[in-house]
């Protein structure tokens, strides 16, 4: 069932949309990990987009930087929350693999 807040949902689905964003909340749903082992996991994926990606998902309340830890991780109410929801993606995503 559609929501009546269409708005929102093109908002989430601009921002999960851009290249790298999702490849970024799968490398976080382990756990937390500094910026270095983030850009080293992510492949061809530039720093500077590292970077702009993240803040982004700062911005939107799904991930959060420690800055005494120096790492990244999922916000536990929302990061974690979409991550279990895309649970079945990635699933889906491996069995076709």
């Amino acid at each position: 069932m559609r929501s009546a807040n269409h708005a929102a949902i093109l908002a989430a689905i601009d921002l999960l949309g851009q290249r790298w964003m999702l490849r970024v909340l799968w490398e976080l749903e382990p756990g937390p990990l500094g910026f270095l082992e983030l850009r080293r996991r992510m492949g061809n994926c530039s720093s500077s987009v590292l970077s702009t990606r993240l803040q982004q998902l700062q911005a939107a309340g799904l991930v959060e930087k420690h800055w005494t830890r120096g790492s990244y991780e999922l916000t536990p109410a929302t990061g974690r929350r979409l991550a279990e929801a895309l649970q079945p993606v990635w699933d889906w995503a491996e069995s076709e693999g």
